[in-house]
């Protein structure tokens, strides 16, 4: 039985290295991305990459843990979307209470090793309730010059331990739209605020080191927005980092909440050489702080995601 479905897996025509095209118009192998991840080997020890062409993709998306070496990669980020459109108040029969904020992703990633190029990633839904764009939960995970759109937790970094690299990409959202437990580094990043209200919502665990840090990232603000705080802790000992960032004046003068009183005693909310109207440290919520030189020098990709495996995104 074993050595037939072993046959059968070489037999495939795409057990190679040999990039997918999708493409809604006909064009390519696929039609859809999840038929390009179907196809995909278990465990593939060699880099697959899915190309998707320009579309609108209206797909709920997992990616299965024993996909891996896998990279989506869009003709044009602003042009290439995969979006659905699920909330947490959706109730069905099986669901009368709703379907809660855990199944509202578009896309989960539950595979490691996997990369996503030029591509929007949209939950679309009307704003009802939570509604997740990205869930991971697999380890080493990148994401490159890609857009993720949504209002209340648009990005949910789901499982501690994990670590995710996003570089050059644009996120918005309303309400804790950046959350999770997971270690996070966001490179060069567009953080774009919609409301007012909190754009941060970390649970690190009090063993991890580090949970969320954005490094010369840009945060802006729609125009109608006059408040808004860096982040809060949606569990005891929540980790985030602002470092060479540009804050507008609508950061809080304050710059966090503790969401619930007893969070000011673990919270781990730290600054360093932020820029900008909203930058000013003077005001500053008493239990967080601002980083000494030679703390922020320590504080190096390396250093954040060097475990065992020594995974640095960045080479």
């Amino acid at each position: 039985m074993l050595m037939a479905f072993a046959a059968m897996q070489a037999a495939s025509p795409y057990d190679n290295a040999d990039t997918l095209v999708v493409a809604r118009d006909g064009t390519g192998q696929f039609r859809t991305v999840d038929e390009a991840i179907e196809v995909c080997r278990a465990f593939m020890d060699y880099h697959k990459v899915i190309f998707v062409k320009k579309g609108v993709y209206k797909e709920k998306l997992i990616i299965p843990s024993w996909l891996q070496n896998i990279e989506i990669c869009g003709e044009d980020r602003d042009q290439t979307i995969i979006t659905y459109d699920d909330h947490a108040n959706i109730r069905t029969p099986e669901r009368p209470n709703g379907m809660g904020t855990f199944r509202t992703y578009t896309i989960k990633v539950e595979g490691s090793d996997i990369t996503f190029k030029n591509i929007t990633i949209e939950n679309n839904s009307a704003r009802l309730g939570q509604a997740v764009a990205l869930h991971t939960e697999g380890d080493r995970l990148t994401f490159i010059n890609c857009r993720f759109l949504g209002h209340q937790d648009t990005i949910y970094t789901g499982v501690a331990g994990t670590r995710l690299f996003f570089k050059d990409c644009y996120i918005e959202g309303t309400t804790d739209f950046i959350f999770g437990p997971s270690t996070a580094w966001f490179e060069h990043c567009d953080i774009f605020c919609k409301a007012n209200s909190y754009i941060t919502a970390a649970s690190t665990p009090q063993e991890i080191t580090y949970g969320y840090i954005f490094n010369n990232c840009t945060v802006s603000c729609a125009p109608d927005v006059t408040k808004v705080y860096l982040g809060r802790p949606w569990r005891d000992y929540g980790y985030t980092l602002f470092m060479h960032c540009s804050l507008p004046a609508q950061i809080r003068p304050e710059g966090w909440h503790h969401w619930e009183e007893q969070r000011k005693q673990t919270a781990r909310y730290l600054e360093f050489e932020n820029t900008g109207e909203g930058a000013a440290t003077d005001k500053r919520a008493a239990w967080s702080r601002q980083l000494t030189k030679k703390e922020a020098k320590a504080v190096t990709l390396q250093n954040v995601f060097m475990h065992t495996d020594q995974w640095n995104p960045a080479e």
